[in-house]
Order: structure tokens, then sequence, then C-alpha cells
């Protein structure tokens, strides 16, 4: 359903009953919604995908650690332990259908300053925007039966989830910020009900020290469960994070990578209620 033209990108209506107005839905790297604003098509190839190269890498485990340590080479693949030739047939399944998600990676690369040159969230290349899609969806194959019977779990949403059009009016809490629900159409409010209708705990995240943030979790509450929700590159690394600590933890990428960090200013962005509400154990139909 297309809309009218700001700054010359189209605009579309959000697909979210009870939203107000229109949403932007291109991001910096990469889109996962159709024209119509909806991500739908992008999670059934993606679970078709995997599914196809669990067929070339067998076992679930064994394909995550193959796409982790495929992800962190910036040519040649590896041959070793006989996986490359498996894992270039992968990348071939992987980027014929899931490529079109990606949205002009390699100009976003060769428009970054020298000041950008760490950061490695930022230099995300084509391959690993690929590669992390799929370790997302191994990852929570595998970890969301133990994050679902974890005693206390948790959200960390991502802040730039919110609507900007109103005055987010957000309250510090225990652990991170809170959802005060001021706006029907927010989609942080709409995630956190859906959260708490599960019996996760939904918090904004805000902290830039994850790792410390967890650990005094930890020791508050020994059986911890995370979930997460950000743009792909940043999730990938929270979950990557969680398993060092030996924590469960499950995820869903932003619809588009469309923060202040990769747009030089912060623009509206959406998820997937309905992956979210399978992801937790529901139906798929989230109202």
């Amino acid at each position: 359903m297309g809309g009218p033209e700001v700054e010359g990108r189209s605009i579309l209506m959000s697909p979210f009953p009870g939203s107000a107005g229109p949403h932007l839905f291109t991001g910096r790297t990469y889109t996962l919604t159709d024209e119509g604003g909806d991500p739908s098509e992008y999670y059934r190839l993606v679970r078709k995908t995997a599914d196809a190269c669990l067929r070339l890498v067998p076992g679930a485990g064994r394909l995550l650690r193959a796409v982790r340590e495929a992800s962190t080479w910036k040519g040649r693949l590896p041959w070793s332990m006989g996986r490359g030739r498996d894992m270039k047939k992968v990348l071939v399944a992987v980027d014929s259908a899931l490529g079109s998600y990606l949205t002009g990676v390699e100009e976003h690369l060769r428009t970054l300053s020298p000041a950008h040159l760490f950061d490695t969230t930022l230099r995300t290349t084509r391959r690993q925007h690929l590669l992390y899609m799929m370790e997302i969806e191994l990852n929570n194959r595998l970890a969301r039966a133990a994050f679902l019977e974890a005693p206390y779990r948790m959200a960390l949403i991502a802040h730039c989830l919110k609507d900007f059009r109103e005055d987010c009016r957000a309250v510090n809490g225990d652990i991170e910020m809170l959802c005060s629900r001021c706006d029907g159409g927010c989609l942080v409010r709409l995630a956190s009900e859906l959260l708490e209708r599960f019996g996760v705990e939904p918090y904004i995240s805000a902290s830039m020290d994850h790792r410390g943030l967890f650990q005094g979790l930890m020791a508050r509450h020994p059986g911890l469960g995370v979930l997460g929700i950000a743009c792909i590159p940043e999730l990938v690394m929270g979950l990557r994070l969680c398993e060092e600590l030996g924590l469960p933890a499950v995820g869903v990428p932003l619809d588009a990578n469309r923060c202040s960090r990769w747009m030089g200013q912060c623009l509206e962005t959406t998820v997937s209620l309905t992956e979210l509400d399978r992801l937790l154990g529901g139906t798929g139909d989230w109202n």
C-alpha cells in the first residue's frame, strides 16, 4: 500500500491495527518488509532456507557454529574441517533467498568515515548480514525451549522502536527504562503488552554495558532468560554475549535499521509482533 513522498522516500502505512499515521520502512542496510509493510514472507523464507541449509550441514548446533565462523572471515571462507565447500553452498542458498532484503550495504560501507573504522556494527558486510539472518533463526531454534522454561524472563526492546511523533514518557525502572503506555500506537507499548501476556518483563534498552547488566541480573535471578529486539547486527552480538554468559536467549530483529547510529537521526521502525508472538509460544495471532 503506497503513500506520499517525504524526503524522496515512500511512506507506507503501518500494518499494525491501532497504530496511527504512516511509518517509513526503508532501512540503511536491510528492510524485512514487503511493499505493504508485511515481514511475513521474510520469516517464511528464512525458515525455509534454514531447513535447506541443514540438509547441507546437518545439525542445528553444527550449522550455527559454521555460520558464526564464516561470518568472521572477510575474504575467502576457510576450508577447515571440510566445511568450506558446504558453507559456500550455504551462502549461495542464503543469498538467493534473502539477498533481496538487503538495501544498499555496499553504498553504506563506501560512505563510512575513518572515524567508524573500528565500529564493527556499522561495518557489517553484505555476507555478514546474510549469515546473521541465518544465525538468528538457528539460535532461536536451539535456545527457545530453554528460554521459555527460564524461571525469570526479561526482554530488552530497542529504544528506536518507540513512536517518535510523541514525547516518550518512559520512566526509569529497576533494570532499564519502562514503557509508561502513553501512546496506543507505539510499538514499544504493543510489544511490552504482548511480552507481559507471556510472563516476560519488558524493558527499553538504554544501557551500553549489557555484559554488566546481565551479570548483575544473574546474581539476582539465577534462572535468567533473555529476549532481544534490535537491529540484525546488534541482535546477533547480544545473542552471542548471552551464550557466552550461559544465558538462554532468543530475539526478533527490527524490520529495518533506522536509528541515529545508522541514519544520522532517529527514524521510526517496526517489528513483527506476529513473529514475537510465535517465538513466545503463541499462535501468531497477537491481537
